[in-house]
């Protein structure tokens, strides 16, 4: 057979050499194969394309020349079955270029022979088709998508109305693709959302061409979800001509987990209220906002007062309870804007914007001391509140949360259910006397304190009637430390009850010491109005009694401070009535020196006055200092109530006190306040010397003075002193 197109059967009235020229210019790729499908010619086409030059190729078959070919077992065994039967046919085949590129053709192969006045072999002409194929391939991914994508999609018109919606769309929204075709999306609104929420989103599509967001819509239902929603506009070739694609996915699940998430993270589990983290943050937003508006903000820090005592005895179920029944009635007395949130325990922080907040301060408190149902029954509690105001106390919000605080503890110290309004001026005098509260707690944790004893003296026999018990603190770096230095900052705190109560415990213990040693000594006991009007008072008292039965209540005296304020007279003269019902005896301290004085002898159960050093230390300079002495003695009789002169120093002193019909005395004329170790040696010198004085001196004078006795300047007695009358 000729080799090549030259050689090829002229057809019709078509020269062979223009035939020839068809097969050469061609862009589609032209072989010529024998009749055992082996190549003999290829065009330039083929060559520039597959990268095969005919001289490298002639005599080898295609399958062999390409055999990286990807097409398919089944396609490659039928072309075969073709060649070896000489049959046409025609296939789209995926071949590779000599550099290994992909590419697919379209192959048409006729049988040539005598029919056409040639040997027998084929002629194939290829068409490069790898474009329609990848657009078929993407097209049918993209309906695989379509199909199978887990967000819904759906494709509307120009007019928006749907043009189609794949079977996500039906499964998240409920309606099937025949209930939806032609309709507006908007039949999924939900009706949350404004129209300019919606304007915007069509004014972003038109700028954009894209937009993206969240929408509430709701399902065939009724149900509402949220959905995360892209749509994108989508131009034709046309002018004017374009449709939109739309995906979205149900994300109600996510956002409920994120607002899950949330609530653990900013809100407090038992109340639901914000929680510290969330306080933080709001508190910064309050503070611009106040700055814009030129307002004051006050941070509010509120403590409920001896809460524990409800989870001890109701259990911790009724404490949880009341602390919900709190934080409720707390968050509906504020106003709109307002912020309550719960930092732990029984601990709430409010941020309260107001003009006028001190009102604010007073809704708050008697919100909390309303009744709370517990356990079948009402309680009820007070709360203390302290407030640190922005911008007088111009710092960050940590530092608002921590002055707030700080005032709260001095609402507490205060009497509790008050508020106390922090000021920055008086920080560092607070943060000291705090840190000294704190100090002086682990004294007492650490029994660091110890009573002293100082006489009392009858001036008729000078006999020893009795020792007032007065504490000292062993501090352990600054030695030997008076009342005067620490108990100011015990007064009207959290701790005056328990170190009034560590007196009280260690003078009846010092009592029966002494009676085991053979001495039943009196002793008077300073008592405290906050311990006093304690509701554990009279029972603490009772049951430490009880636990000493060989100390004679009556030897006992309750020493009442007459400058303390007592809010409540009635109760007082109750608690001292049953105190005096257990045998104890009451005596009314620093007489004169209150706004009360004759309020409190009029209605208190008192059995003795105790006339204040203050007007002692003058009175023989000072006529009105001696005037108002003489005046409590005469008073004192007409009640019938004996009078103890304190701070008395020199004999001259208890002789013009005796003069006035004073009864006792107490002071550095008789003896410094002393150790209890040092108690019983002192009372028998004391006795010694008095006992011989009483010997050696001439019966007593018309003027009523009794035996006379001796003391030194510090209280040892002694025959070198003035006598004692």
């Amino acid at each position: 057979m000729p080799k090549g197109p030259e050689h090829i059967a002229p057809t019709a009235d078509i020269s062979p050499a223009r035939l020839a020229l068809v097969a050469t210019t061609t862009s589609n790729m032209v072989l010529i194969l024998d009749g055992e499908a082996r190549i003999e010619w290829v065009n330039g086409a083929f060559e520039a394309h597959t990268g095969y030059p005919l001289t490298d190729i002639r005599g080898k078959k295609p399958f062999d020349l390409l055999p990286g070919t990807g097409t398919d077992k089944e396609t490659v065994a039928r072309i075969r079955a073709h060649f070896a039967n000489g049959e046409p046919f025609e296939e789209d085949i995926l071949h590779y270029t000599a550099s290994g590129t992909p590419y697919w053709v379209h192959t048409c192969s006729m049988p040539i022979g005598k029919a056409e006045g040639v040997d027998p072999g084929f002629v194939i002409i290829q068409t490069n088709i790898s474009d329609r194929k990848h657009g078929e391939r993407g097209l049918r991914i993209a309906a695989s998508v379509f199909d199978r994508s887990h967000e819904a999609i759906l494709i509307t018109d120009k007019h928006n109305r749907i043009m189609d919606v794949n079977p996500a769309f039906a499964r998240i929204t409920g309606y099937s693709r025949e209930e939806v075709l032609g309709l507006n999306p908007n039949i999924l609104s939900s009706g949350r959302h404004s129209k300019a929420y919606y304007q915007s989103m069509w004014r972003s599509i038109e700028q954009n061409d894209f937009w993206r967001g969240e929408l509430w819509n709701r399902r065939k239902n009724g149900e509402e979800y949220v959905e995360l929603l892209s749509v994108s506009r989508v131009h034709l070739e046309e002018p004017g001509q374009y449709f939109h694609v739309a995906s979205f996915s149900d994300i109600t699940a996510l956002k409920n987990h994120a607002r899950d998430l949330d609530r653990a993270a900013n809100y407090d589990e038992l109340t639901g209220l914000p929680n510290r983290q969330l306080l933080v943050e709001r508190l910064h937003t309050a503070r611009q906002h106040a700055d814009r508006q030129k307002r004051s903000l006050s941070v509010c820090y509120l403590d409920i007062d001896g809460f524990k005592a409800i989870n001890d005895e109701f259990g911790h179920d009724a404490g949880d309870k009341a602390l919900k029944t709190v934080a409720d009635r707390l968050a509906h007395s504020l106003r709109r804007g307002d912020t309550i949130a719960r930092i732990g325990g029984d601990e709430f922080v409010i941020l309260v914007q107001s003009d006028n907040p001190e009102i604010v301060y007073q809704r708050l408190l008697a919100e909390v001391s309303q009744p709370i149902p517990v356990a079948d029954t009402f309680i009820t509690v007070t709360a203390s509140l302290g407030a640190a105001i922005y911008p007088d106390d111009n710092t960050d919000a940590e530092g608002l949360i921590r002055h707030a605080d700080q005032a709260m503890y001095a609402a507490k110290e205060k009497g509790r259910n008050q508020f106390h309004i922090f000021d920055p001026g008086e920080d560092a005098f607070r943060r000291q006397r705090r840190n000294q509260l704190v100090e002086i707690g682990n004294a007492l944790e650490h029994n660091e304190f110890e009573l002293y004893f100082q006489p009392q003296v009858r001036l008729a026999d000078c006999q020893v009637v009795g020792f007032e018990a007065l504490i000292r603190w062993n501090h352990p770096t600054r030695g030997l430390t008076t009342p005067g230095e620490f108990l100011p900052a015990v007064e009207n705190s959290h701790l005056e009850v328990p170190l009034g109560s560590w007196v009280l415990k260690e003078a009846i213990h010092q009592m029966n010491l002494w009676n085991e040693a053979g001495e039943q000594l009196a002793v008077s006991i300073n008592i405290g109005a906050p311990h006093l009007m304690d509701r554990s008072f009279v029972h603490y008292l009772e049951s430490y009694l009880q636990s000493h039965p060989e100390v004679n209540p009556e030897q006992i005296t309750l020493e009442v401070l007459e400058s303390t304020a007592l809010e409540d007279i009635q109760r007082a003269e109750n608690v001292l009535a049953k105190c005096q019902t257990l045998g104890l005896q009451v005596a009314l301290d620093d007489f004169g020196t209150g706004f009360s004085s004759l309020t409190y002898l009029r209605t208190l159960p008192i059995n003795m006055i105790k006339i204040d050093q203050s007007f002692i230390r003058d009175m023989l300079q000072d006529d009105s200092d001696r005037a108002i002495v003489e005046s409590v003695i005469f008073m004192a009789q007409r009640f019938e109530k004996p009078t103890l002169a304190e701070g008395v120093e020199t004999m001259a002193q208890a002789e013009a006190l005796m003069a006035m019909g004073c009864n006792l005395v107490q002071g550095y004329a008789v003896a410094r306040p002393m150790p209890a170790s040092e108690v019983l040696r002192w009372l028998a010198m004391w006795r010694e010397n008095a006992s011989c004085k009483a010997q050696s001196e001439p019966p007593a004078s018309d003027t009523g003075a009794g035996p006379g006795c001796s003391t030194g300047r510090d209280g040892t007695p002694s025959g070198r002193s003035q006598t004692l009358r």
